[in-house]
């Protein structure tokens, strides 16, 4: 193998189940400038060492699931060309403030449980009414909501935000996002629902505003300026607590 045409790729390996704790190992791989680094991965894998354990599908910075760290940045392995750190080495990790549960694969568990939380549907009282036929809207009204009904869970936003690690209880920006994507939807009904999920503790107000996950967004989802209206709506909600009669507080989305 020539090595001005290999690149160097140091990757986090822990099998918990036989190592006591994590290592790096590096791997020459074939420099082809058309490759991705997930390219790089799974030469590694279906070449030289067949133990190496990641997630992936899609290829296309669709399905979100090929997140890591590449030289310490959150990264979509399949849209981070190795032309861009060539003729330096790489270094892949799992992506931080998540368990690892085996080399470059993390413990989702908590993530989906957050995002659980916040109801991530839409919700109505009157969903068996079929009356008055489709729930339509306007352009308007779709552009609300429609940025922040673009994210696909990668996680990249829970590994580049400051908060995340340290406060449990904080939901994370994809969450919040999410829950703020239903809120401005006009068909929704379940604001107050999910206002009471999303301001609990550190739910929300735990965000500092750094804005690296809308840095980091493969998707340009922009979730720190989804918090930031969230945390907007809600302060709205609080102070119409004191001027309206209880229980006739806005429950409907943003144009219900």
């Amino acid at each position: 193998m020539d090595v001005k045409d290999t690149v160097m790729l140091e990757i986090f390996r822990y099998h918990p189940e036989t190592d006591s704790e994590p290592r790096f190992q590096s791997y020459e791989v074939p420099y082809n400038e058309d490759w991705v680094v997930l390219d790089a991965i799974n030469w590694i894998k279906d070449h030289v060492d067949g133990s190496l354990t990641h997630r992936w599908s899609c290829r296309m910075g669709v399905c979100g699931s090929c997140g890591m760290m590449v030289n310490g940045e959150p990264k979509l392995t399949c849209a981070a060309f190795l032309k861009d750190y060539y003729p330096f080495g790489i270094k892949v990790e799992p992506l931080v403030n998540f368990a690892v549960e085996r080399d470059l694969v993390v413990d989702m568990d908590g993530f989906m449980d957050k995002l659980q939380e916040v109801k991530p549907y839409i919700i109505r009282d009157d969903v068996n009414d079929t009356s008055e036929g489709e729930y339509r809207q306007s352009p308007a009204q779709l552009a609300q909501y429609k940025q922040y009904s673009m994210c696909i869970n990668c996680m990249l936003c829970y590994a580049a935000c400051p908060v995340a690690g340290h406060e449990d209880e904080f939901l994370g920006p994809a969450a919040l996002a999410l829950g703020h994507r239903y809120n401005k939807d006009s068909r929704d009904q379940g604001q107050a629902e999910r206002l009471d999920v999303m301001l609990a503790g550190e739910a929300i107000w735990g965000c500092t505003f750094v804005g690296e996950c809308t840095v980091v967004c493969p998707k340009h989802v922009d979730p720190a300026g989804a918090i930031q209206q969230a945390k907007a709506m809600a302060a709205q909600e609080y102070f119409k607590g004191f001027v309206m009669p209880k229980g006739t507080g806005v429950s409907k989305g943003a144009d219900g």
